[in-house]
């Protein structure tokens, strides 16, 4: 695998000096506050600017989805640290199997907590922590670099369309490494950081945005909500309990007791639990008619009645 020069970080936007935090150390802490508030107002509308990108990702990780693939972020330091999250957040989120969406980061999991020297300068550790998850064709990998040069990522991209996989680029600089290994580019740029190069601070918040998009976004399309509650949360704590209760209650008119007595005799699966109640159906025929409907709640309510 070829070992590409990283762009130079002088002519990254990420690695700017912001004229707004020139005298930063100067300034007293509810000037800080403020001057970070107003330097975060901007990311919102730099992730809107790239919409069109963010939607077309999504809908390729939904369509992978479908036919058994799975979500692969690939990071390093902070941009590894956000996809882990995102990763170990969909389980909870969506009862969704944890191999579905997978974060790997350099240097491995003790990078979460501590700096890896060096990890992510190798591009073929890339490419071996793919081969290790056995990347394959219905995969789709998503490589995070704020500065868009991390040679671990890149590795990544390239090992990723060698074997077919759908491949998507973050980075919050527009001309960055990435883009040429990337079928979608997704690249909010927030402007340089009121530390220079600290790009936890807005690039992070860009990223963690555009990453809650893309899980969330691909979820919805496969079926994992109805309307705007979470049908296919897995309650495993006593909060979620309670709001598998509270939903299974509003989409079906029961009582909470009643509610929470109808989830235990469906194994605590929320969407069986209320296709059951409404179709008058016991929770093996309600499973089925839901898989017929591959998963989606809404779909398999509206089919007439067999």
């Amino acid at each position: 695998m070829d070992k590409e020069q990283p762009t130079s970080l002088n002519h990254l936007t990420t690695e700017g000096r912001n004229p707004d935090s020139a005298t930063l150390d100067s300034l007293t802490a509810i000037e800080i506050v403020r001057l970070m508030n107003t330097q975060d107002a901007g990311i919102a509308d730099a992730v809107a600017s790239v919409a069109d990108s963010i939607a077309k990702a999504i809908d390729v990780i939904a369509s992978q989805f479908r036919v058994g693939g799975r979500l692969i972020y690939m990071g390093a330091g902070t941009s590894g640290r956000l996809g882990v999250l995102d990763a170990s957040e969909c389980p909870p989120t969506f009862s969704t199997d944890p191999k579905m969406v997978v974060g790997l980061i350099a240097g491995g999991y003790s990078a979460l907590t501590r700096a890896i020297e060096g990890a992510e300068d190798h591009p073929e550790f890339g490419k071996r922590d793919l081969m290790e998850v056995e990347l394959c064709d219905r995969d789709v990998l998503v490589g995070i670099a704020t500065s868009g040069r991390t040679p671990y990522v890149i590795g990544g991209l390239q090992y990723a369309r060698h074997v077919g996989a759908s491949t998507i680029g973050f980075s919050c600089n527009e001309q960055c490494g990435l883009r040429p290994h990337s079928q979608i580019m997704i690249s909010p740029v927030v402007g340089p950081e009121i530390i220079s190069g600290s790009t936890r601070m807005k690039a992070g918040t860009a990223t963690k945005m555009v990453l809650n998009m893309l899980t969330t976004g691909a979820m919805v399309r496969i079926g994992k909500t109805y309307g705007n509650l979470m049908v296919d949360l897995k309650a495993t704590n006593e909060k979620l309990i309670e709001r598998s209760g509270r939903i299974v209650a509003e989409l079906t008119g029961l009582n909470p007791d009643a509610a929470q007595s109808l989830l235990a005799s469906c194994n605590q699966e929320v969407k069986t639990a209320i296709f059951s109640h409404l179709r008058r159906v016991d929770p093996a025929e309600a499973r089925r008619l839901l898989t017929e409907a591959s998963g989606h709640l809404r779909d398999a309510l509206e089919w007439p009645e067999r």
